[in-house]
Parts: C-alpha cells; structure tokens; sequence
C-alpha cells in the first residue's frame, strides 16, 4: 500500500512581509507543497490579519496553490471574494457558521477545495454529517488567534479519531494540522494520521526556510515509512 503524501505548507502569518516575494521563492526552492493564508478578523479570533487584497497578490507572486483558511464571524460572506481573488482551497470554522454545509457547497461550487477547519475544544463528531462533502479537514492545534503557539498534545488523539471516521465510512477527505508544528514534533503528528501539515514560526523564523521545509518533510516521511 502506498504511503500517505505528506505536504507542507507554510504559514505566511509567520514570513516577514517586507520581503515576502523573497520568503516565497525559499519556500517554493524547499519543496513546499502549499501557501497557507489564515484571515483573521479581530472577532471570531483577537487578531486582524490580512485580507483579498493579499490573497491577490500572493496570486500574482505564486504558483503554489493558495490555502486561505477563514477565521472569521460568518465566513460566507467572504468565500465569493477570496475566490476570484485566486484561492485554491478555503477552509471555514464549524464554530463560526450555523450553516456549515451551505457554505461547504458554496466553496465547492465555484471548483475549489473546500475545508471545515475545528478549534482544540471542538469534538471530531460535530462534523460526521458533513464529512461526505469536505476535501479536507484542518485540526487547530492551537487556540487560533496568534502564531508561535505551542502544539496541544491532545490533538494527536483527534487526528486519530478523524482516521478513523474517514476509515469507518470510506470518505477521501485529507487531515491538516495547524499549530506549534515544527521538527519535533511532525513525525509523531504525521503517525497520528495528519498529511498536510501548516508550520510558520518553525519555517520563516529560521536561517534558511528552505532547509527547514526539507527537513520537516523529511522528518514527518521518515516516520510513516517505519511505521509501516
């Protein structure tokens, strides 16, 4: 049986935006498979980050797919923008809309991957009647809100459980993980079941992003193949 891909996408909320054309082409240069963008909107999380206008950009500067991850009130009224903005894949909070499966058809519908992204205090479970209708789900593994976070150790458990949902009922939808991800810690959360795995502070605050991209890569691939 073939190994899991393990993908690494690095989080520009941690890059230096002074010269964030330069941070990219390091990531790129190192193998990286994604951009993931977290908008935040200084209500749902306490935090403003960025908005379309950036997403646009990065359109322009990238061809790495862009991974726009919504932490926002009613993050409905924004799939439309960051779409024509140029977003391959938007990711909502179960716990920021009452109608999650609407606005999972509205991603889907303009032809884009389309995410249900939940908090560390949010059960697997909430999300069994969706899980037919996602490309991927995205586990907190921090509290969102601020980059540099360490990694809830609690979070392995429920990659394990959303595995095993995935397993239990034949869905294709891939695990993300986001938060406190750097090279100690991606073997055990790649074990744990995860595949696309979002790192920030462990990637862009180090000498050489690129090496550090290789390194986790390497690190999260190394571990899947000795488990087996």
């Amino acid at each position: 049986m073939a190994l899991p891909t393990i993908e690494i996408a690095p989080s520009i909320l941690a890059a230096n935006f002074a010269a964030l054309a330069e941070e990219i082409r390091a990531v790129e240069q190192g193998g990286a498979s994604l951009l993931h963008v977290d908008v935040m909107d200084g209500h749902f999380v306490p935090n403003i980050t960025i908005g379309v206008p950036v997403v646009a950009a990065l359109r322009k500067a990238t061809d790495l797919p862009l991974d726009v991850h919504l932490m926002t009130e009613k993050p409905e009224r924004f799939i439309e923008a960051f779409a024509d903005a140029g977003a391959d894949m938007i990711s909502v909070h179960q716990e920021a809309t009452y109608h999650l499966d609407r606005v999972l058809g509205a991603i889907r519908e303009r032809g884009i991957g389309a995410g249900a992204v939940l908090n560390p205090a949010t059960p697997v479970t909430t999300l069994t009647e969706v899980l037919d209708k996602v490309d991927y789900v995205l586990l907190m593994s921090v509290n969102p809100g601020f980059g540099g976070q360490k990694f809830i150790p609690g979070t392995l458990e429920k990659i394990r459980k959303l595995r095993e949902l995935r397993a239990r009922y034949n869905h294709g939808f891939r695990i993300e993980v986001d938060g406190g991800l750097g090279p100690d810690n991606v073997a055990e959360v790649a074990r744990a079941g995860a595949e696309i795995l979002v790192a920030g502070s462990s990637i862009f605050h180090t000498p050489d992003p690129a090496q550090a991209v290789r390194q986790m890569r390497q690190l999260a691939s190394e571990a899947l193949a000795q488990k087996v």
